[in-house]
């Protein structure tokens, strides 16, 4: 008697490991940027798999943080390279990158500064880096045509940029600020930091 045993199809089995690296990776992302210390057991009990699993896609803690720093980096280019950044107005593209990807960035931000505060290697700095050049070049879009300030250095307005998402993030978990109002009082704050100094003083 021959004995069969039932396989998942091949296509079914690819889903489930997506699935499996996506909510490692998600939960490596929470974790990690509030304790650099967490490991993978603590991961793998965050996103709901094994020690196994999480080992089988990440066979080490340094592979895994290098995923999960990856995938920050990458999140934080995709809101940043949306076509509509480049396309609207300075203005207009600071108030909807602020409104609807603020927690993206901030989650990037506190990810590398938790887990790695001083970069060692280029693709280390290379991701720290990437969201700050996305930034940059939107701001300088605003300064040459007329909309954003130019008294103030371009780094230090960059810099700002998040300061202010980080002030925010620390406002809404302490309460002060409701969920809802935060995307508004970043675009508002940030605008009116921007702003020419003549549309400043009206």
């Amino acid at each position: 008697m021959v004995t069969t045993v039932a396989c998942q199809p091949v296509p079914a089995r690819r889903a489930d490991a997506e699935r499996d690296v996506a909510a490692i990776l998600e939960a490596g992302a929470r974790l990690l940027s509030a304790d650099p210390a967490a490991g993978p057991a603590d991961v793998a009990t965050a996103a709901g798999v094994s020690l196994a699993v999480l080992h089988r896609h990440f066979p080490s803690r340094e592979a895994l943080v290098d995923a999960v720093l990856d995938r920050a980096a990458d999140l934080a280019d995709a809101v940043l390279e949306h076509e509509c950044i480049d396309a609207a107005p300075a203005p207009e593209a600071m108030a909807g990158l602020l409104r609807s990807a603020w927690e993206v960035l901030d989650r990037h931000r506190r990810l590398f500064v938790a887990v790695d505060p001083a970069p060692a290697t280029e693709k280390d700095r290379e991701h720290r880096e990437r969201p700050l050049r996305g930034v940059r070049r939107l701001i300088e879009r605003g300064r040459r045509d007329g909309d954003f300030r130019h008294d103030l250095p371009l780094p230090w307005l960059v810099t700002t940029f998040f300061a202010i998402i980080r002030g925010a993030a620390q406002e809404r978990e302490a309460g002060r600020l409701k969920p809802e109002e935060v995307g508004h009082v970043l675009a508002t704050t940030m605008l009116s930091l921007l702003a020419p100094a003549g549309d400043r003083s009206r």
